[in-house]
C-alpha cells in the first residue's frame, strides 16, 4: 500500500507532460497517414448519419425548412475535410509535420490541428 501511495505521489508531484506534438512526432508516417484517413472517415461518417437522422425524422412535414444551425453545422464538418488533396493524404501529414515544428502549435489537439491545415489545403 505505501509502494501505491509513493508512486501516486510520484505522479502528482513530477507529471509527464506530452503535448499533441508528442504525440503526433511519436508516430510512424504510415501511422499519421492512418490518423488522417481515420480522422477524415469519421468526420464524413458522421455527417452523413446526421443528415441521414435529420431527413427521416421531418421526412413527412411538408412544411419544415432545415434551419441554419444545421447548415452551419455542415460547414464546420466541411472545414475538416479537405477537398483539394483528393486522396494523397500524406500531403496532410506532411504539412502537419510543418505545422508542428513550429513550437508555437505543440499544445494545440491533433484533430483541430487537422482542421487548420485542412483549411490551408
Amino acid at each position: 500500500m505505501k509502494k501505491f501511495i509513493f508512486i501516486l505521489l510520484i505522479g502528482i508531484v513530477f507529471p509527464q507532460e506530452r503535448t499533441p506534438a508528442d504525440f503526433w512526432y511519436s508516430m510512424q508516417k504510415a501511422e499519421k497517414i492512418s490518423f488522417v484517413n481515420g480522422a477524415y472517415t469519421a468526420v464524413s461518417a458522421m455527417k452523413m448519419h446526421h443528415q441521414r437522422q435529420v431527413k427521416e425524422q421531418y421526412i413527412g412535414n411538408d412544411n419544415w425548412i432545415q434551419p441554419y444551425y444545421i447548415d452551419r453545422y455542415y460547414e464546420i464538418v466541411d472545414e475538416h475535410i479537405s477537398t483539394n488533396v483528393e486522396g494523397h493524404i500524406d500531403i496532410i501529414a506532411k504539412a502537419m509535420d510543418a505545422f508542428y515544428s513550429n513550437s508555437d502549435n505543440a499544445n494545440i489537439p491533433v484533430i483541430e490541428a487537422i482542421r487548420i491545415v485542412s483549411m490551408v489545403q
